[in-house]
């Protein structure tokens, strides 16, 4: 496989000439690597969510109509994102009227709406994100802004205070926000959980790494290690530290690298990338790169974002596990490979609990099954706590 790649990419640089398939190269991987907010207009699209946005056809108390697509047909509990409103939609039901949806529209149950209201012909798209705002606009949880000092600057964050001295820190993935973690504040909160929710570089209201572009964890988790001294500092014994997507990647480089790792009980790793190379093929591709160019998007990556490095590959190192780790991924995931999961869970069966979620895309672990996803926190996190 690797053979067939160098000679793509030699084929490719044959055509295109040296210096142009460098920049080529170098442009494909910003592609790839840049926050979804900033990708071809579009506003906050996290990964694996990036096709055709669907048209709302209508709504009615408890329901709304939308296209027909494999992403309007996913089970579970989703955020539905458009200009004019949101909305969080259920599971896939009949029709108001109890006749079935058109063959090419879909009724899903309409379980909450706002800020802002969805209408006919409005374009929404389907999002892990379930809820919009903070945790007192969404959900009514008393919580205060934080400040974090970090290395490139201040962090925003989110805290939501519990009588307990093991603090969650919450850390979003690829293309999201963090809102990202609002849907598992509630079963925090009723646990008298304290929780940080952090934003880092490259976020709104946070610095801007020099280059542009998002490094999969590789730099970014020193602002997760800033938020674990923050929390130190104001009260924390211990952290559990839960990433989704590439959040997941910076928890594990954290809790092999920080100084303060001793402070670290425990990791919840949803979607988690541990093999760097195919998660830049699928973002790129899924980010309209054009096929040219793919064979070259993985040896630019390497030297714009630092990608390949040692320190990037120890960090998932099964063997440099030390504290116990909840692990939810499935096969649905076409962004992070499942079988990476798989593959560092059995080897350390001794600290890794493997939670099998089916038919959730990348970091939609929640969303596919809320219940169950809560009862496996609820257990991993009950002797930690």
């Amino acid at each position: 496989m690797k053979r067939l790649h160098t000679a793509a990419a030699v084929a490719a640089t044959s055509v295109l000439g040296a210096g142009a398939a460098v920049a080529a190269g170098r442009y494909a991987a910003g592609t790839a690597l840049r926050p979804s907010r900033h990708h071809r207009g579009r506003s906050h699209v996290p990964a694996g969510f990036e096709g055709p946005a669907l048209t709302v056809h209508a709504t009615d108390p408890g329901h709304i109509t939308l296209t027909r697509s494999l992403t309007s047909l996913l089970p579970g509990t989703y955020g539905l994102a458009g200009r004019h409103g949101h909305a969080v939609v259920g599971p896939v039901v009949e029709g108001p009227d109890g006749q079935g949806a058109a063959a090419d529209t879909v009724v899903r149950a309409l379980l909450r709406t706002g800020p802002g209201e969805l209408g006919p012909g409005d374009r929404v798209r389907l999002t892990p994100q379930v809820y919009s705002g903070d945790p007192v606009g969404a959900l009514g949880l008393a919580s205060a802004e934080a400040d974090v000092p970090g290395e490139l600057g201040t962090l925003p964050a989110w805290f939501v205070p519990g009588g307990r001295r093991t603090w969650v820190i919450a850390v979003h993935g690829l293309g999201a926000t963090r809102e990202q973690a609002l849907c598992v504040l509630p079963f925090l909160a009723e646990r008298r959980v304290p929780v940080l929710v952090l934003g880092y570089r490259g976020d709104a209201g946070a610095p801007r790494p020099a280059d542009g572009v998002g490094h999969l964890g590789n730099t970014e988790w020193r602002d997760l290690d800033a938020a674990i001294r923050y929390a130190m500092r104001y009260g924390a014994e211990r952290v559990v530290l839960h990433g989704w997507s590439t959040g997941a990647s910076m928890a594990l480089q954290a809790a092999a690298n920080s100084a303060l790792r001793d402070r670290v009980a425990g990791l919840v790793l949803d979607s988690p990338v541990l093999d760097w190379r195919a998660t830049v093929r699928a973002l790129a591709s899924a980010r309209h790169v054009p096929k040219p160019l793919l064979p070259l998007v993985l040896r630019a990556a390497q030297g714009r974002a630092g990608l390949g490095t040692e320190r990037l590959a120890t960090a998932a190192e099964p063997r440099r596990l030390a504290v116990p780790t909840l692990l939810f991924h499935g096969p649905a995931d076409s962004v992070a490979p499942w079988q990476a999961s798989r593959d560092f869970a059995a080897a350390r069966e001794d600290l890794v609990t493997l939670h099998t979620v089916n038919g959730a895309p990348h970091a939609a672990m929640w969303n596919a099954d809320p219940e169950k996803y809560e009862e496996a926190l609820r257990r991993f996190l009950t002797p930690l706590v």
